[in-house]
């Protein structure tokens, strides 16, 4: 793991560059560079915007969602699921009631750990493994972001590798022009506090920005001895930026960006029986008493950019990523002399109720000093590192228009686990230690190289807007089991992945697109040989309106699989790695209103709909291994796809003061599709959720916001997965105060 002393040097060094800058700040004279600056050519902020902001978003041919800092702030959001709940086509599966682990799919793609999903920070691959482990177990903390992306379609060409359902883009605040700086302090229910502060200027051709976030909750879970169920984060981020002269010939920009971000909570993989879920769903049975996961992410980025003033701008992003992870979690029993194990998964399934008596009640187990707990380390160390090269040129061939955007990415990534699992035994009602017992359950490693090349043209012409693109992925893999004799193999992946896209200004208000892309997800470097990677004729198809204020877009879309991959996560008892299916279909509709009602001059009235319709279905009878399968039959619905779900947001704003209110609804999610498997006929329960926000500025620059989730308090069961039912988080109050300047 990360070391303490390299902890403390990061903080010293953040520290230092505060300290040295205020120093600076004390001499320094106000800078006049906003003006300059607002007429600079396209720079590095331009380039890290992949949907090119929500005014681009109106006239793009492909779907897209653009979530700005507004948005976030209306409820001070530091749970990812809370916000992509306002995008449509976005499935969010909970875990733990505050988004430590998302699990996100994109139009009918599977949510487990966001695996299928392109995850990027400021356009960069930011997942911690995204070709060899795509298992997300870090996503950037949302709540410092200045937006967040969303795109689908088409629009993802550009953005591998997985291109089936979408990409989403973590923005992060740009380096502001004059001096600029923010503290806010929150409290609230479960003992939950967040502090954060950013800080930053740019004198002459020289910028920096400062930001620190932490945010912590003493948990909302119960343990019998009342053992800690919550969590801690902490991210220091850090920018530099140095500009050329806007007048020189070629203006260019140099950005260097240091982050470090950590976690140690509580969590656990253990869930509860329907029967116990029912009597108190936060509670936590005594087995998950040793649960514990800690990480630490590390990131260094280069970004550069150079306008040549003659319609050409050469981008470059060079990156390393580390993410290091422990997590010590509940797995199963150990029967006897260590001879026999069930896995934890079919101890809640109630096939056991010995061994689920003697996980739910330490006290008279009846099997002292025989049987015992088995808690696994899963510790996990990931390398990402990379360069992306982008060159966009534009000019005019008579009334064509053409934006052509080519880009490269060499990129390597790897993984290493090493998970080794240690027993507890009950005796006199206490959790002790198994001397001299170690189960190494998986040593192991992956590495993947990849190379990416795109080519895409934007051509306006008229009242059309065009767009012909197309993606290859040239992907080699290196898989080493150092558990077994020749436990290594070789893979070698390669796709061509065109996309076309098509928008028609019908009108000044109204506009009509249709798009078609092939789909790409690759398997992940453990993968059987035998497997292939997944494969998906993707289209869409709709219309936007706009006037004025008042924004509404119906976009239809349709995925035909060639191939459909089900990846075996810890919390499916699988006999393998990867299973793989060739008939499935998912369609659906999402609708958007975005909208803002001004009633007089003092009282407005915004209001957000995002709404999403999806049949996903199997299109074929067979029988799989793959415990989110089983015996599947025509026409079996994908599991963790709800048919419907909406977010509605509206109130009201009056001169300092503002409310708003949230009502999200998602419907009843499979377990598993078919029969013959742990979770058949099962399903998560449908949830209806009500938060408000009030926000209250008592001086310009200084505000007070309260906040209330999940007001009714409405207690379901989101997902048995991992081991047993889980509740979505109870009602949680907030209250906090922000200051920028």
């Amino acid at each position: 793991m990360f070391k303490k002393s390299n902890y403390k040097f990061l903080v010293s060094f953040i520290s230092s560059i505060s300290l040295c800058c205020a120093q600076v700040f004390a001499q320094a004279e106000d800078s006049a560079l906003g003006e300059v600056n607002s007429k600079k050519p396209s720079g590095i902020y331009d380039e890290i915007l992949v949907t090119g902001g929500r005014e681009n978003i109106r006239t793009t041919a492909g779907s897209a969602a653009y979530l700005d800092e507004t948005i976030i702030k209306a409820f001070d959001t530091t749970d990812i699921n809370s916000l992509l709940e306002k995008v449509p086509g976005v499935y969010i599966r909970q875990e733990d009631g505050f988004g430590l682990r998302p699990n996100i799919g994109l139009r009918g793609t599977n949510s487990d750990r966001s695996s299928k999903v392109t995850l990027m920070e400021d356009g960069i691959l930011i997942g911690p493994a995204p070709y060899s482990a795509p298992a997300a177990y870090y996503v950037p903390n949302v709540n410092r972001m200045s937006a967040v992306e969303v795109f689908k379609g088409p629009s993802v060409v550009q953005h591998g590798p997985h291109t089936v359902g979408g990409a989403i883009n973590f923005v992060t605040k740009p380096i502001p022009v004059e001096r600029e700086g923010e503290l806010g302090l929150a409290l609230g229910s479960f003992g939950y506090q967040k502090v954060n502060a950013s800080y930053g200027q740019t004198f002459d051709q020289l910028g920096f920005l400062v930001d620190v976030l932490n945010y912590s909750s003493d948990g909302f879970k119960e343990l019998e001895d009342g053992g800690d169920t919550g969590f801690e984060r902490n991210d220091f981020n850090t920018k530099w930026q140095w500009t050329s002269e806007t007048s020189a010939s070629v203006y260019q920009e140099f950005q260097l960006k240091l982050g470090y971000a950590d976690e140690k909570s509580d969590e656990t993989y253990l869930g509860l029986t329907d029967a116990d879920f029912k009597l108190n769903p936060d509670r936590r049975y005594p087995a998950s008493e040793f649960d514990r996961f800690s990480s630490e992410h590390q990131q260094i980025h280069f970004l550069y950019s150079a306008d040549f003033n003659n319609d050409w701008v050469l981008t470059a992003k060079a990156y390393h990523n580390t993410f290091e992870r422990s997590w010590d979690k509940f797995a199963g029993i150990v029967r006897g002399e260590f001879e026999a194990y069930v896995d934890a998964s079919e101890i809640l399934l109630g096939g056991h109720p010995a061994h689920l008596a003697l996980i739910r009640e330490i006290e008279g187990n009846p099997f002292e000093g025989v049987t015992r707990i088995d808690v696994t380390n899963n510790d996990r160390q990931y390398q990402s590192s990379g360069l992306q090269l982008n060159l966009d040129y534009s000019f005019d061939y008579g009334d064509w228009q053409h934006n052509f955007s080519s880009g490269l990415r060499i990129h390597r990534d790897s993984v290493e686990r090493d998970h080794l699992g240690r027993a507890y035994s009950a005796e006199q009602s206490e959790w002790v230690l198994v001397q001299g017992y170690q189960d190494q359950k998986t040593l192991n490693t992956g590495e993947v190289d990849a190379y990416a090349l795109f080519l895409e043209d934007k051509i306006e012409v008229g009242d059309y807007i065009i767009n012909l693109g197309i993606r290859h992925e040239d992907i080699h893999s290196h898989y080493n089991d150092l558990m077994q004799v020749g436990g290594y193999a070789d893979g070698y992946q390669k796709a061509w992945l065109p996309g076309a896209g098509i928008f028609y200004q019908y009108t000044a208000s109204l506009g009509f697109l249709l798009g078609v892309n092939y789909g790409f997800s690759p398997k992940a470097a453990s993968a059987d040989v035998g497997i292939d990677p997944e494969f998906s004729l993707n289209y869409e198809y709709g219309l936007r309106y706009q006037e004025g204020a008042f924004g509404f877009e119906l976009i239809g879309f349709f995925s035909d699989y060639s191939n459909l991959l089900g990846r075996c996560r810890a919390s499916d008892a699988c006999d393998g790695e990867e299973f793989e299916v060739d008939e499935a279909l998912t369609q659906g509709l999402e609708l958007t209103v975005d909208s803002k009602f001004s009633m007089n001059s003092d009282w407005v009235v915004p209001l957000r709909l995002a709404y999403t319709y999806t049949d996903a279905s199997f299109g074929g009878n067979f029988n799989s291994d793959f415990p989110q399968w089983g015996d599947v039959q025509d026409g079996d619905r994908m599991p963790y796809i709800p048919l419907h779900q909406f977010s509605l947001e509206s109130g009201v704003t009056k001169n300092r003061a503002s409310l708003v209110a949230a009502v999200k609804y998602i419907s009843e999610m499979n377990e598993a599709s078919g029969t013959g498997v742990p979770l058949s006929g099962l399903q998560t329960q449908e949830l209806l959720t009500l938060d408000f926000s009030f926000k209250y500025e008592i001086s310009q620059g200084l505000a007070v916001q309260v906040i209330a989730q999940n007001l009714s308090d409405e207690r379901r069961i989101v997902s048995r997965r991992p081991y047993g039912a889980r509740p979505n988080a109870p009602r949680m109050i907030k209250a906090g105060v922000s200051y920028r300047f």
